[in-house]
């Protein structure tokens, strides 16, 4: 047998090998992708018996929806598609401090408290420490199993034995599988743990939820290969200076990717907010110019947000555009669309336009919010309080319709407002509903004429 050679470079974003190092990955035709690894040369393994396949038609496999675990958790359930799937490896990701360990630790609470089986696997904290955490939480079932490894070896057989209905993995980038000769978190190591975790969830039948280190510019830690491997990637997202998280399923073969969970970090764990809309307009102002009320969709779910523009004259040759929240090449073009179709000189103004909050929304139902948002702070006039506006701005400066127009306009009659102003041809879609008035605009310039 041929030596092996003592280190490989590795892509991070696909997980394609070579032999040297290069700047740009043959395979994704990314830049500055490849790390080095030391390897060892390769051990004589005993060839392992087949199994007998059997090959079924497709007609005859059965499923029941009744077959998802609930969580307990509508929030969580809402993202999964409806709960657990059992069989499933589920990744979940996110900034430092920002919950992961949290939420995951409460789903083994409540699914202990149905006599379900749990095992939490840690391997960055020991038990006092998810000891500590879990006193915050409350009380725990005699159902939950902790473990503290970080050997894929030891960790494989437990799982085995113990056969539980779902295992916890804290994190992947901690586990160490003897057969690979690299460090704890690099791409082999983090690629061959995950391969073993997704023949365990299949061949057992068990749920699995792995954590993930995320980089810097906020994708999982690891190869992009890893993401492809599981059956669901969630992210938790949100700012730490704020109370709010949410819960974005980025990949889910048993459901959708367009649903988000939202909630509120308190000091018992994560409570889930039942009402977004009604938590993102809190301490919204009365009467003022440059804030508008929008809906946007989230999956199934309408969300109401506060947009804030603020638009003063500049003080250099070239203005300054800020955008907090939205699409930055969105809001420069919506402010050039006000320029040309509605004749606002904003070429010697700066812009500064926020979704109140925190949120990130790039929805463009949201262009006719940010439309009003701009021409209300340029012409000191505040958009009407009891309003919500929604709809997409072309080119052109025509108002086209957007999806879903009936759901949003039943989210703010749920929360009080009177007026919508709305795409002219989603009137038809939204039929009449009482206790709230619809108004149908094509253009900007019939938007310009509703500012008060």
């Amino acid at each position: 047998m041929a030596k092996a050679k003592k280190s490989i470079y590795f892509c991070q974003n696909c997980g394609h090998e070579e032999s040297k190092w290069l700047g740009q990955c043959p395979a994704c035709k990314e830049w500055n992708t490849f790390v080095e690894e030391k390897v060892t040369s390769i051990k004589q393994v005993a060839v392992k018996e087949r199994k007998e396949t059997k090959v079924v038609t497709l007609t005859s496999i059965t499923t029941d929806e009744d077959e998802r675990m609930k969580t307990g958790i509508d929030e969580l359930d809402r993202v999964l598609g409806g709960g657990i799937v059992p069989g499933s490896l589920v990744l979940v990701g996110g900034d430092p401090g920002i919950g992961k360990s949290t939420l995951l630790l409460q789903v083994c609470q409540r699914l202990s408290a149905m006599d379900k089986k749990i095992l939490y696997i840690s391997g960055e904290e020991s038990l006092k420490q998810i000891k500590l955490r879990a006193n915050r939480m409350g009380t725990f079932s005699e159902t939950l199993y902790l473990l503290c490894e970080t050997s894929l070896d030891i960790i494989k057989n437990v799982i085995e034995q113990q056969k539980p209905d779902m295992v916890v993995i804290d994190s992947i980038q901690t586990m160490y599988n003897e057969e690979v000769g690299s460090a704890p978190g690099s791409v082999s190591q983090v690629r061959e743990s995950t391969n073993i975790f997704m023949q365990l969830a299949k061949g057992l039948n068990i749920s699995i939820f792995i954590v993930g280190h995320v980089t810097k510019e906020g994708t999982v830690a690891g190869p992009r290969v890893l993401e492809h491997m599981v059956d669901t990637v969630l992210y938790f997202e949100g700012d730490r200076h704020v109370s709010y998280r949410i819960l974005r399923g980025v990949k889910n073969r048993f459901g959708s990717t367009n649903e988000i969970g939202v909630f509120e970090m308190q000091k018992s764990g994560l409570a889930e907010v039942e009402n977004p809309s009604e938590f993102m307009l809190s301490g919204k102002p009365e009467n003022a110019s440059g804030s508008v009320v929008a809906c946007a969709m989230e999956g199934t779910r309408p969300m109401l947000l506060e947009i804030q523009a603020l638009v003063c004259r500049s003080n250099f040759g070239m203005p300054r555009r800020t955008a907090a929240g939205l699409d930055y090449n969105r809001v420069n073009l919506l402010m050039a669309v006000l320029e040309k179709r509605v004749g606002l000189p904003l070429s010697n103004y700066d812009a500064y336009v926020n979704i109140a909050g925190g949120m990130r929304m790039n929805e463009p139902a949201v262009d006719l919010g940010i439309v009003m948002a701009i021409a209300s702070s340029y012409k000191n006039k505040p958009v009407p309080e009891d309003a919500i506006v929604f709809g997409e701005v072309g080119l052109s400066g025509e108002v086209r319709a957007v999806t879903m127009p009936e759901q949003r306009v039943a989210e703010a009659k749920k929360l009080g407002f009177k007026t919508c102003i709305v795409p002219e041809v989603s009137v038809k879609n939204i039929g009449n509903v009482a206790g709230i008035e619809v108004i149908g605009i094509k253009s900007v310039n019939q938007a310009m004429n509703l500012l008060t």
